[in-house]
């Protein structure tokens, strides 16, 4: 079936409605969850949402209780970068479950098939996405070196200079980033989209995108640019359709995050960024 079904018409929806309540304490629950990795205060406030969705609209419940199975998952580890070799397959296993649960209650529990991982889009790519995916790396390298530098975040990555750890380092980021995809946009996002418009659903999951990110490690004033990225990424989903295409994205981004990291730690070693490393 071709990838433009899998999205719902959300054009008629309402901005604002009272599901946008129940929504929004769910999505907001990831603040305390992963920004503050407090689940004292943040499984309660799950809970609640869920409560009033459940007085609101039935339907929107069950789709906010599969956010929620996938937030529960996710919240069980810590996700702050650790490549030690346990704690490499242990969030690795996480990770892949908080997708599958989803996918597995949305296809087997509810008989449905709204969570789908649509990797072709059976269009061809617009000149507009071809440019993008050059601006991108062109970003990230004027952008992520300044930002993880001069904030200081990139000391919430470990210093990496044994060829295991740099694999290990490599791959993290880049299997995080096709995670978050599959999660927070084919899953949480279109899950949002089922009741909200496009505008108000890609916010609420930019808010469960943001907050696992500030837990990942890009703190300070990194939200400034997580912030967009996440939102530019529900959008280029809807706009095309495609798992594949906002994969690839990521990875370039990604790609040069890996790379700034290092260079962060390792005077240098990649001397062609414009904000030199500390020490150097």
């Amino acid at each position: 079936m071709p990838a433009a079904q899998t999205l719902p018409t959300t054009d008629a929806l309402p901005a604002i409605s009272l599901k946008l309540l129940p929504a929004a304490i769910v999505v907001t629950s990831a603040i305390p969850l992963f920004g503050f990795e407090n689940r004292l205060v943040g499984y309660p406030w799950l809970v609640i949402g869920l409560v009033v969705a459940y007085f609101v609209d039935r339907e929107l419940m069950r789709d906010l209780g599969i956010i929620a199975a996938g937030l529960i998952v996710v919240s069980t580890v810590s996700v702050k970068a650790d490549i030690s070799w346990p704690n490499f397959f242990l969030l690795g296993f996480v990770l892949s479950l908080a997708v599958a649960v989803p996918f597995v209650i949305d296809r087997f529990v509810f008989t449905r098939k709204v969570i789908r991982f649509p990797w072709r889009s059976g269009q061809k790519w617009q000149p507009w996405e071809k440019s993008y995916l050059f601006a991108v790396p062109f970003l990230g390298w004027l952008i992520l070196p300044f930002y993880f530098i001069t904030s200081g975040a990139y000391q919430n990555w470990p210093a990496v200079s044994e060829a295991s750890e740099v694999l290990r380092l490599f791959i993290g980021v880049n299997a995080v980033g096709i995670w978050d995809e599959l999660f927070f946009i084919c899953t949480i996002y279109v899950l949002l989209l089922r009741h909200f418009p496009v505008l108000t659903a890609n916010i609420l999951q930019a808010i469960v995108f943001v907050s696992f990110l500030w837990e990942l490690g890009y703190q300070a004033w990194g939200p400034l640019m997580t912030i967009p990225f996440a939102l530019l990424q529900g959008w280029i989903f809807h706009r095309t359709k495609s798992l594949t295409y906002v994969i690839i994205v990521h990875l370039l981004f990604d790609l040069v995050v890996f790379l700034a990291i290092v260079h962060a730690h390792n005077p240098g070693v990649f001397p062609f960024f414009l904000v030199p490393s500390p020490g150097s």
